[in-house]
């Protein structure tokens, strides 16, 4: 019987998750949800200095946006815990202790400018800086006179020498010379864990059986690989994956735009729209279909389907697949994805019938949901407001005025004012003008919307009613 299939996503409370560790999670929930498994979330806040108190919130903010809920971790609990590095102390302590005791660690006194010099060194021989091993057989009255120096040592690992290999899932078979890295630090003079260390030591105690994370951890691997050799543990199956970059190619930085979901959030991405796209990145469904239902991709899903060259984030491809997201929403959820925006604005949009009519019709041009609130300006507005000089110019011409005029009067024959009343003045118009075409429905499109451009003429006027659309038409005439 195959143990249950356990995953983790181990961020560090620095900030709003950005993209690359959003399509980590998000791999990781997605491949524990397609073999029916556990999907951890430990927080690894050993870096003092680097940790913040915000950070975790936020991060914990992000991920429940996405709507990848936790199986273990922060604030559900679980078997395995603590979920904080910083709770686990005492368990890099005894597990340091296990490695003292088998001679796998030991202490060095060494002090930084002598490494760095010896670095200097090996990097003008061409050779590849690494420890000399240099306090590995320390005599007990050496070690008194370090520490009556003050010196407080890093704890070392002992690590073997020759080949260490592992069977990527993505990458295929991957090896390392130990020589090429030499007893490297698992505890610094504070106690404190480096990552290699306390990530082993977490991931062996919470029976993590799947790593998934970015391929610059690769050169981290064969180090933590020596570490559950000397502890005994099963080795979890790591699974590298590419970088993400810009259109450029360059590494995905700021310069490109937003790259937090923080910022993903605020210009309007939908979550679902984020989870397809991002899990698409090095990845694609042997349909070849793009736009998926969260149930497709969890079913879908294999990683054997992932390439090994670096992703593309491609912001115009991401702006179409949220844009057909959200002309594929229930209206009731539109307005409910689109409220926040709109109540930032200073549009009154109490009415929410009239509300879900102007969503629904301006849906169809929309991409993220910050843009609503420019496209359903004209929808809401009191006065008519002209956009730009073009609308101004065509407003004033004489062919308009007449156009108005003409409007203003038949508008009297009827109560109200829906699609079908309007398309019946516009042929009225027409045959009373003798306009028609573009220069008989834009001058109205101005007046109605205050602007040359929109969506559907007849359905836009249904929107504002007989009273608006005769105040904004009326307000232009001379």
């Amino acid at each position: 019987m195959k143990p249950t299939v356990r995953v983790r996503f181990a961020p560090s409370p620095t900030g709003h998750l950005h993209i690359g560790n959003a399509r980590t999670a998000i791999l990781n929930w997605i491949f524990a949800r397609k073999h029916q498994g556990v999907f951890v979330l430990r927080i690894e806040d050993s870096d003092r200095e680097r940790s913040t108190a915000s950070a975790e919130p936020a991060i914990l903010e992000d991920l429940q946006w996405l709507g990848l809920n936790w199986d273990e971790g922060p604030q559900v609990g679980g078997d395995h815990g603590p979920y904080h590095q910083s709770q686990r102390l005492h368990l890099y302590a005894e597990y340091l202790n296990v490695l003292r005791t088998q001679g796998n660690a030991y202490p060095c006194y060494c002090k930084e400018e002598e490494l760095e010099a010896k670095r200097q060194v090996a990097l003008q021989r061409g050779e590849n800086p690494r420890y000399d091993q240099k306090c590995l057989s320390l005599s007990t009255d050496e070690i008194r006179s370090f520490e009556k120096e003050g010196r407080k040592p890093v704890w070392r690992f002992r690590a073997r020498r020759g080949e260490v290999k592992w069977e990527d899932l993505l990458k295929g078979e991957i090896s390392f010379d130990g020589e090429s890295f030499g007893d490297f630090v698992v505890v610094r003079p504070d106690g404190a864990p480096v990552y290699n260390f306390a990530a082993v030591v977490d991931d062996g105690l919470m029976k993590i059986t799947h790593v998934i994370r970015g391929d610059d951890h690769v050169s981290n691997t064969p180090k933590q690989i020596l570490i559950h050799e000397a502890f005994g543990w099963p080795l979890p199956q790591f699974c590298h994956i590419p970088m993400i970059l810009g259109p450029d190619r360059t590494r995905l930085s700021k310069r490109h735009g937003a790259t937090s979901m923080a910022e993903l959030r605020i210009k309007g991405y939908l979550p679902k729209a984020l989870i397809n796209f991002l899990s698409l990145l090095s990845w694609s469904a042997e349909s070849g279909d793009e736009v998926l239902p969260l149930e497709r991709i969890i079913a879908e899903f294999d990683t054997k389907r992932m390439s090994k060259s670096p992703a593309l984030f491609d912001p115009l491809k991401l702006n179409w697949m949220n844009g057909i997201y959200i002309r594929d929403m229930a209206i009731d959820e539109l307005v409910q994805a689109a409220l926040p925006f709109l109540q930032d604005s200073s549009l009154d949009t109490s009415h929410e019938f009239q509300l879900q009519k102007a969503l629904e019709l301006t849906r169809g041009g929309i991409e993220t949901l910050s843009q609503f609130p420019e496209a359903l300006e004209p929808f809401f507005r009191q006065q008519v407001q002209l956009t730009d000089g073009e609308a101004s110019e065509i407003a004033s011409r004489d062919s308009s005025q007449k156009i108005y005029w003409a409007f203003l009067r038949l508008l009297q024959n009827y109560d109200s004012m829906d699609s079908a009343t309007f398309r019946m003045i516009m042929k009225q118009l027409q045959k009373e003008t003798g306009i028609m075409g573009n220069e008989l429905w834009v001058p109205i499109r101005v007046a109605l919307m205050g602007r040359v451009h929109g969506p559907d003429l007849p359905a836009s006027a249904e929107i504002l009613g007989k009273q608006k659309c005769e105040r904004f038409v009326r307000s232009l005439v001379y």
